[in-house]
């Protein structure tokens, strides 16, 4: 997310100045019960536009006020709503109508402390996995903010990271991360005991450039938005390449820089395609069902959408960045 305040400022200054000829380098760097997951079943999940409903926060270091919001995630209820606040360095938690509850994060190095925190996830359990990206590493607390654990530090070996950026659980409750910076895709269990990998810097099958959001559906089957490649790619559980879609552009299914990704329960796939300022949906194939959204401060547009999260109703969350809110839309 970094990258991406940057890219955006750098973008300003390319489009003002009519006597230079530059190409954009796309980075930008944030998701359903258990978190990452298929949300539990429901009948509101059958594609179309998406109308607003409401939103909530501001720019601030206030209780409720937002600097870069990057990702959105509910407890095992539905009744709490989880958002990283990026560079205030904190985690906050809302009621579902988005009324402030409660917080925890500081800047640092330590436990529950947090360098730029992004992706989330919630486990059967209700603990909340939280990607400290500056740190390195991903902290697990309970749903309460109480730290419990961490694992990860600095470092391209099995188990570490470089500026990793989304987490998603599958059924069995391991846990994927995209390490961002080394371009590839680590699990490990609950407890961050590392399993596997798959991934290396690239644009073939298989091959990622600033992996971003991760989405795990009912199969077991690992989807993720490939940001910098501007596709989303579909493996196996194990990390077995099987299909892709998407390119670089502003047509249906193409992206710009898209981050968040996540799975409705009847396996639609909806993304943030951030710089196109609008939400794509997906069947599980890939095909291109609907979008919302344009360029804007007003009511349903968006300025660098980035974190996802859907609801047992159908009710799809999107995390704001620049505008520093969440804006809710109903099926």
């Amino acid at each position: 997310m970094k990258l991406l305040r940057l890219n955006l400022f750098i973008l300003f200054i390319v489009m003002g100045l009519t006597t230079l000829a530059c190409q954009k380098t796309y980075t930008l760097t944030p998701a359903s019960s258990t978190s990452g997951s298929t949300p539990a079943p429901t009948s509101s999940c059958n594609p179309g536009s998406h109308s607003y409903l409401s939103q909530w926060g501001t720019a601030g270091t206030g209780n409720g006020q937002f600097d870069d919001p990057a990702d959105v995630v509910f407890d095992n209820s539905g009744n709490y709503i989880y958002v990283t606040d990026y560079f205030n360095n904190r985690v906050q938690e809302f009621t579902a109508s988005g009324a402030y509850f409660s917080q925890w994060g500081s800047s640092g190095t330590g436990p529950s402390q947090f360098s730029d925190p992004e992706g989330l996830a919630v486990d059967s359990s209700g603990n909340v996995y939280v990607v400290d990206n500056g740190n390195n590493r991903v902290q697990k607390f309970t749903g309460a903010g109480s730290f419990i654990s961490q694992w990860g530090v600095s470092g391209s070996g099995n188990g570490q990271f470089s500026y990793p950026s989304f987490i998603a659980m599958d059924g069995h409750g391991n846990c994927y991360v995209s390490d961002n910076w080394n371009n590839r895709i680590e699990e490990f269990t609950t407890g961050g005991t590392y399993i596997t990998q798959w991934g290396v810097y690239g644009t073939g099958n298989g091959q990622l450039n600033d992996p971003e959001g991760l989405a795990v559906d009912s199969s077991g089957n690992v989807y993720v938005m490939d940001r910098g490649n501007n596709r989303v790619q579909k493996f196996t559980s194990s990390g077995t390449y099987l299909s892709q879609w998407g390119s670089l552009g502003g047509g249906h299914g193409s992206f710009d820089n898209a981050t968040g990704i996540r799975l409705d329960s009847c396996g639609n796939i909806y993304v943030a395609d951030s710089f196109n300022y609008r939400v794509q949906e997906f069947n599980s194939a890939g095909t291109y069902l609907t979008q919302w959204g344009s360029n804007g401060t007003g009511n349903g547009e968006f300025n660098a959408p980035a974190g996802l999260w859907i609801d047992g109703s159908g009710n799809v969350y999107v995390t704001d960045y620049y505008n520093n809110r969440v804006e809710k839309f109903g099926p």
